[in-house]
């Protein structure tokens, strides 16, 4: 059985449960896999620490929870900051360029992306984490690109596709020009059963 747990972090108002969501539907329904999404957050609408995890597997999902996730997805300083202890000796950060500045240990592998600056030059800062979903597809490769644009367009409000759908693709790019020589799988991670 492979079992991949993600956490995706940052503040509210960023698109960190829309990012879960699309995940785990890429997975679940336009994949063959299986996936589960818990999401926290502060009492505020927006500005207040925010967070969607993910488990995904080749097969049923029996426990939701995650224990040492394998990837962690950090928009913000502070985020990573509060979640960093938690990630696997041999995971991976995939980060806001700007914003973040990983301090990794053990085998820990960290990508970047400047997401929001990205966001800004389409006309949208809206879309930063789709920018970032695009990144997470190309470093990861835990669903193919196709399958994860799938879910980008059944997800996002109607009208937005095509925004989105560019914002996903730049971000993809920004994997291939600056990272695309890192051709890594993430879908075999162990999961710690401690």
């Amino acid at each position: 059985m492979s079992r991949t747990e993600i956490r995706i972090t940052g503040f509210g108002g960023q698109g960190v449960v829309l990012s879960g969501y699309i995940i785990g539907r890429a997975c679940s329904i336009h994949s063959n896999l299986h996936a589960t999404m818990i999401q926290s957050f502060g009492p505020e609408a927006r500005g207040s620490a925010c967070s969607a995890t993910l488990t995904v597997q080749d097969s049923e999902v029996l426990y939701p929870y995650i224990g040492t996730p394998t990837i962690l997805v950090a928009l913000t300083g502070e985020a990573y900051e509060k979640y960093r202890e938690e990630l696997s000796d041999d995971g991976i950060v995939i980060h806001e360029a700007d914003l973040v500045t990983p301090n990794l240990t053990g085998n820990q592998r960290a990508f970047g992306c400047p997401s929001t600056r990205i966001a800004e030059s389409l006309g949208r800062i809206i879309v930063q984490n789709i920018v970032m979903l695009g990144f997470f597809t190309g470093v990861t490769q835990l669903i193919s690109r196709k399958e994860m644009r799938e879910a980008v367009m059944a997800s996002v409000p109607p009208g937005t596709e095509d925004l989105n759908l560019k914002a996903f693709d730049t971000g993809l790019k920004y994997y291939d020009e600056h990272y695309g020589d890192v051709k890594e799988e993430v879908k075999e991670v162990p999961v710690s059963t401690e």
